[in-house]
């Protein structure tokens, strides 16, 4: 019996000729047998595209799912693809595999082990549970091609990843991931039996362990941007520390005996790994209180003043700090980045004995969607300045090549809670990052100063920036489509900014507020510009809006690669050294100008999107 669609039922008949898994293998088998043709299409009915992300879906069976046939077809398309780039010392120089602690992470970290080393290809493959930043560290450590992490980072607990780096140490960028993935689809049969033996590794010539090696490499690197470390010892300041029922805990402890910290205090309750992620509803530090409940309950209880909150996979890291009338301040990833930024120029500075001769060679960097404070501070402090693309992909490959012209890259980050500090990993780390602010935490309290108040501080000098982001959810693609072609292809007859080039019409007003400027990052359009052709990549794959208001807003709306969301990033920069009284009008009127773009330009109702608070 047949489901009617020919597509569907060529997927499911490969899936059960090709599948080893009896779990996944009776499962499509007990769909076809009752002929669930909804059920079939969700599983198999399209591909996991693989890209720039590399994967990342729920986990269970057929092609759409992460399982072990989807990790082994990724694999050996990756493997073919690596030896035709690197076809003369591949097998020496190898692959480095980590994964996470959710469940089927080791299995498929294996079952990918498995397919390099029957290809006779070097195998780095971590021993137990490690941070994401540990295998970009291990490309560059060992001078391997490539890096593969299995995992879903914040994701709910039925997803599952697998993020790709090259051989810089940095993610992949295209065109490697169109290559990876055109590769992949010529070798969808499993090769042999070989690459389903996940214990193929054990007592292999091709199989080495590097953690313990990796472990005391990357804190003795780490240990060098620590410049206080005896205030870091005598320090009464406390710390709060959770790792969300992920890897950190074990890494976050070695980060801070490397910077003299005294010993934080965990959440116990989430401080063993635990796929299930049993005491939150997303195990993602972003999201706020929610998730930092029980870490201000194990804060108040110690008297600690500073809560550090890594995600799972201990790429990110949340901070919170308890303010005078004892309730906590969340700070959100613009004003962590500012914090950041502020530390590594100070850093800086102190290393350089106060020195600036050489700062033209210096840089941060930041995504487009991120705050602009970094670009304030380069403007008064005379260093660069870059902004790239969405995702530390974008950000870690120009920092390599920034670092191969002989440049000096000081920090990078994303507003969502993603720093990299220094360029001993070109990813975010949270693991870096935790014991880095801890140390700047410290300094501040010696001077009577909090996060809080240097956050004063750095606006007083470098302008007022405020940030209002978040995101809608939606599941159905018709409509976030609809929704950004109606935004290319505005109604109004009159109030429009007309691309003639590429025949775009967009909006030039909401409400009150005047649109100055469009940038569109899927078809390329950028009103800013002599030409009208936008100076950022463009990728017709995702969607990419700027607004460039009169008021001196900036507004992005964007999909996310990884979940269901539709995310928005605004904010509004007030000039250097005006008054802080004019900080509660720059608020209200983002707030404004958010609540009219809600309405207008995501019409929720109508297109049943899901706000984030709902």
């Amino acid at each position: 019996m047949g489901t009617g669609n020919e597509n569907l039922d060529k997927a499911c008949s490969q899936w059960l000729e090709w599948d080893r898994n009896e779990l996944t293998r009776k499962i499509i088998s007990e769909l076809m047998q009752k002929n669930d043709v909804n059920e079939l299409q969700k599983c198999s009915g399209k591909r996991m595209e693989f890209g720039t992300a590399g994967l990342r879906a729920a986990m269970g069976a057929g092609f759409s799912r992460m399982n072990d046939l989807t990790i082994i077809q990724t694999t050996q398309g990756f493997a073919k693809y690596l030896q035709q780039k690197f076809p003369s010392d591949l097998n020496q120089r190898g692959v480095v595999i980590g994964y996470d602690a959710r469940h089927n992470s080791e299995r498929f970290a294996r079952l990918a082990a498995a397919v390099f080393i029957h290809s006779g290809i070097k195998c780095y493959l971590y021993r137990g549970i490690v941070p994401t930043p540990f295998v970009p560290y291990g490309v560059r450590k060992y001078k391997t091609c490539a890096g593969i992490m299995v995992t879903a980072s914040h994701n709910p607990k039925q997803d599952n990843g697998y993020k790709v780096y090259w051989d810089n140490g940095a993610q992949i960028i295209s065109p490697h991931d169109s290559g990876i993935a055109e590769s992949i689809m010529a070798n969808l049969v499993p090769w042999c039996d070989d690459v389903w033996n996940d214990q193929l590794y054990k007592n292999h010539q091709l199989h080495i362990d590097p953690l313990d090696e990796v472990m005391e490499s990357y804190f003795k690197d780490l240990k060098s941007y620590s410049i206080y470390s005896e205030m870091n010892e005598t320090s009464a300041l406390r710390f709060t520390y959770t790792p969300v029922h992920g890897v950190g805990l074990k890494f976050a402890e070695e980060s801070f005996k490397t910077f003299q910290h005294k010993p934080f205090f965990a959440v116990e309750k989430q401080k063993d790994p635990d796929p299930e992620f049993s005491t939150v509803k997303y195990p993602n530090p972003e999201e706020g209180k929610g998730v930092l409940t029980l870490a201000m309950e194990t804060a108040d209880s110690n008297n600690c003043d500073v809560i550090l909150a890594n995600d799972p996979d201990a790429d990110r890291l949340a901070i919170a700090e308890k303010q005078e009338d004892k309730s906590w301040k969340i700070f959100t990833g613009n004003e962590l980045g500012a914090l950041f930024g502020w530390w590594a120029w100070h850093r800086y500075l102190i290393k350089k004995n106060n020195d600036r001769s050489d700062v033209k060679n210096v840089y941060m960097i930041s995504s487009t969607v991120s705050s602009n404070i970094l670009k304030s501070m380069a403007k008064v402090e005379g260093f660069n300045f870059e902004d790239t693309l969405t995702g530390f992909k974008w950000m870690g490959n120009r920092t390599d090549e920034l670092m191969k012209q002989g440049k000096t890259v000081l920090f990078a980050f994303e507003e969502a809670i993603g720093y990299m500090f220094g360029t001993n990993v070109l990813d975010k780390d949270g693991i870096s990052a935790l014991s880095i602010i801890a140390e700047a935490g410290i300094y501040l309290r010696s001077k009577n100063m909090t996060f809080t108040k240097q956050l004063d501080e750095i606006y007083s000098k470098y302008g007022f920036h405020t940030s209002n982001n978040s995101y809608y959810i939606s599941y159905d693609q018709q409509k976030i489509a609809g929704m950004f072609h109606r935004l290319r292809n505005y109604p109004d007859s009159e109030n429009v900014i007309i691309d003639e080039k590429r025949g775009g019409r967009y909006p030039k007003m909401l409400d009150r507020f005047e649109i100055t400027d469009i940038r569109d990052l899927t078809t390329g359009f950028d009103s800013r510009q002599e030409d009208k052709t936008a100076t950022l990549p463009t990728s017709k794959s995702s969607e990419m809006l700027t607004f460039y208001f009169r008021n001196g807003v900036v507004l992005t709306l964007r999909t996310s690669g990884t979940e269901p969301k539709i995310k928005y990033y605004s904010e509004i920069a007030a000039a250097i050294g005006e008054h802080i009284s004019n900080r509660e009008a720059n608020v209200e009127e983002l707030d404004d100008l958010i609540t009219a773009m809600c309405k207008e330009f995501y019409q929720p109702e109508k297109n049943n999107f899901q706000s984030k608070s709902s």
